[in-house]
């Protein structure tokens, strides 16, 4: 687990291509080149993490200090299940208020692709919140309370 860096774009970048269709507005490719912008802008600001196997970026987590939320968080299919998203959450709060809540937002209950990242911020102890929209996609909010 470590800050991303500009040098870490290519590899991130192979890693979002691979799961874009989980999520909304990375469907074309003036989505991808707003991500890949929106990633180099979090990067020189110390909020991007990565996880890697080698060189290879395997996990990648956006959050904002300021809004104290996750941003974007994704792990390379064939990495899952070996805690990676939990290290890098956990490694992301550090850069937290600790006393402040985080809040993470993924696509609503009854929508397939979100039913693991739904299970997962549950268990790690974050709460269902409000509904809203994101990229034209219905979300909901979910709320981790120090």
């Amino acid at each position: 687990m470590e800050l991303a860096e500009s040098r870490d774009i290519d590899g991130w970048m192979r890693l979002v291509d691979q799961v874009k269709e989980n999520f909304p507005g990375l469907e074309t490719k003036e989505g991808l080149d707003e991500h890949r912008n929106t990633v180099l802008e979090f990067m020189s600001g110390k909020s991007a993490i990565c996880a890697k196997s080698g060189d290879r970026v395997v996990g990648a987590l956006l959050f904002s200090k300021e809004q104290q939320m996750l941003c974007f968080l994704a792990v390379d299919a064939a990495y899952r299940r070996q805690h990676i998203a939990e290290n890098m959450v956990s490694y992301m709060r550090t850069f937290m208020d600790p006393t402040k809540e985080v809040i993470v937002t993924t696509y609503r209950e009854g929508v397939p692709e979100g039913v693991a990242a739904r299970a997962f911020y549950k268990r790690l102890g974050f709460a269902e919140g409000k509904l809203t929209e994101e990229f034209g996609s219905p979300v909901q909010e979910f709320v981790w309370k120090p």
